[in-house]
């Protein structure tokens, strides 16, 4: 009985394989004149793949960490217009989705500078500053060598507070 189904497999299999191979190919030309146009790679240096965008860690212009992007929104012609961030709560718990509108994002190459949580320049957690400049002296703390990464930005800037944010309206995703 076993075996019975594995020949019919076999002989299914092999009449698919068949049909697949009996198939004419195409010529070249055909091909070249329907395939619908690539653009070059140089075409789109210097944009951003959206896919790094969602997650993007969100800052206020205090260098406070106000979020990060959930999501973002677009119109029917494929136009970013709002960015889902969300905001407070504590490894996903209790935080709340707002909308804000996406041209008042702005978004950085370079790391955010400061100097961690116990002040300390090389604190573990704490990021990479830059060459700082206060009058006469010149400051630099170690910085991360890497190039910043071209396809992505290092985080988002939305000038508000966490509390300010939290205090707008939630935004939900329709259910119609």
């Amino acid at each position: 009985m076993f075996a019975r189904y594995i020949t019919t497999g076999v002989v299914g299999a092999a009449l698919m394989a068949s049909v697949a191979f009996a198939q004419t190919p195409t010529a070249t030309s055909d091909r070249a004149n329907t395939a619908p146009s690539a653009a070059s790679d140089a075409s789109f240096k210097g944009d951003w793949r959206a896919s790094k965008l969602a997650g993007l860690s969100v800052y206020n212009d205090n260098n406070e960490s106000i979020g990060s992007i959930n999501d973002l929104l677009t119109d029917k012609s494929g136009n970013i217009k709002a960015a889902v961030i969300s905001v407070g709560g504590f490894l996903g718990m209790g935080s709340r989705l707002v909308a804000v509108p996406f041209d008042k994002i702005k978004f950085v190459s370079e790391p955010v500078a400061y100097t961690g949580v116990s002040g300390a320049p090389n604190a573990p957690g704490s990021r990479p500053a830059s060459t700082t400049t206060t009058g006469t002296a010149t400051t630099t703390s170690p910085a991360n060598n890497a190039k910043p990464n071209p396809w992505y930005p290092d985080h988002a800037v939305f000038n508000a507070t966490k509390d300010s944010l939290t205090a707008m309206p939630e935004f939900k995703y329709a259910t119609e």
